[in-house]
């Protein structure tokens, strides 16, 4: 069988993060449901970053690290959003011009809320494993982005349910995919997946979300079980328990997915609730420690889970890591790959724990000014240029480290930089 996966994966979570903690106090949530969430901090996009700042960022790592030939062999850019920033342009064209890549290259967008970013991986590996153009690579960078503004009465205008500003993040996960699958070898195949039509959670304007909370987690639940029943299906001897060493989910918050794995430990085990809790521990805890710091980044939520488990797990021997991706909507995926130690290895080059406590911590003061100053860039913004120093302690957290912020908008056009 070829090979194919992850030759090289990256993270990107900005340049400010809060303490949910302290944002929970602030909106005087009840303290046991927040304490379901899982979450620690968020990260929080300051004006002048945007879905293709925080996409060439992540990416720019991996780019930078390919000789010239291999940089040549990049012949796809699959950005994977619900935060465009346009109705036609993709945002993959700026992706592609601001990481200097070759013009003999297909580059598009793809919308299938926090699915897209699997969407995206799996239509890589595909056009990998078709050998059309053998030693091809295909980028895939899965961006999004939650802004809360304030409105004109002075309240901040937040999602139907208030304890999604508590859970919603920023950030991006760029991911090479080519034949040498360094990092994660995928189990060609062994894919299962389900979904229908349902109304839980949708985004009818650009800048809000609406929907049904209650209705979402069950259609989480749903999915989780049925994705991973047709992945049984098809894959002889699967069991949830003994085939996969780690467990990486779309994780919109971790509360979601320790429910999520509790079902399925019951339903396919039987398992009591003091072994379920190890095996949450064990299997799971390792793909929440990235995403209890960055909050629900949409399509590239399961992607950071993945990370976060290679970079947290053990490794000393090859391990079996089983996914779960889930989008509104709704399209769900059960699929799975093998990390061996060296892969860790090359993994842990990247620094991601490090570029995540290096972050500024917001007060509550700035993260409060920050609602307001955000509807500068609100979807559809004609002209501004922005205040980097609008923040300044939060700027000397990138200026001088080579990363692409967002300068100015000029009849719809955006504008970066590098700083």
């Amino acid at each position: 069988m070829q090979q194919v996966g992850i030759e090289a994966l990256n993270v990107y979570g900005g340049a400010a993060k809060l303490d949910v903690q302290v944002l929970a106090e602030a909106r005087q949530l009840e303290r046991t449901r927040f304490d379901n969430l899982l979450m620690k901090e968020k990260t929080v996009a300051m004006p002048y970053e945007d879905p293709v700042s925080y996409a060439v960022n992540a990416a720019k790592p991996i780019v930078d690290s390919l000789n010239d030939a291999d940089k040549q062999r990049i012949e796809m850019v699959i950005t994977c959003t619900e935060s465009g920033i346009d109705f036609g342009k993709s945002i993959s064209s700026y992706i592609h011009d601001y990481l200097g890549l070759s013009r003999n290259c297909r580059m598009f967008e793809l919308k299938q809320a926090c699915y897209s970013g699997t969407a995206g991986f799996q239509m890589a590996l595909n056009f990998v494993l078709s050998q059309t153009s053998p030693g091809a690579k295909a980028l895939v960078i899965a961006t999004d982005i939650s802004r809360f503004f304030v409105t004109e009465g002075g309240d901040a205008r937040l999602k139907d349910c208030s304890f999604a500003e508590a859970s919603s993040g920023a950030g991006a996960v760029a991911i090479l995919v080519s034949d040498v699958p360094y990092i994660f070898q995928v189990d060609v195949g062994c894919n299962g997946y389900y979904g229908y039509e349902v109304m839980d959670t949708c985004r009818p304007t650009p800048d809000s979300e609406a929907g049904d909370a209650d209705l979402s987690l069950l259609s989480y639940l749903d999915c989780c079980e049925n994705a991973y029943l047709h992945y049984q299906d098809r894959v002889e001897r699967a069991d949830y328990q003994n085939s996969f060493d780690y467990l990486s989910f779309h994780t919109p918050f971790g509360g979601m997915v320790k429910g999520a794995h509790r079902k399925m430990m019951r339903k396919f085990k039987r398992a009591k609730p003091v072994e379920i809790e190890n095996d949450f521990q064990r299997r799971v805890m390792p793909g929440l420690v990235y995403c209890q710091q960055v909050g629900n980044i949409m399509g590239a939520t399961v992607l950071l889970s993945l990370a976060s488990t290679i970079d947290n797990g053990e490794f000393t021997n090859p391990r079996r890591i089983g996914l779960f991706s889930y989008g509104s909507g709704c399209c769900s995926e059960f699929y799975s790959g093998v990390v061996t130690p060296e892969g860790k290895e090359i993994q842990a080059q990247y620094g991601i724990s490090t570029q995540l406590a290096q972050r500024h911590s917001l007060s509550i003061e700035e993260y409060e000014q920050l609602l307001v100053n955000s509807s500068a860039v609100a979807f559809g913004t004609r002209n501004v240029t922005l205040d980097y120093q609008i923040f300044p302690r939060v700027w000397k957290h990138i200026e001088g480290k080579g990363r692409l912020v967002l300068k100015a908008i000029k009849e719809f056009h955006r504008e970066y930089e590098w700083v």
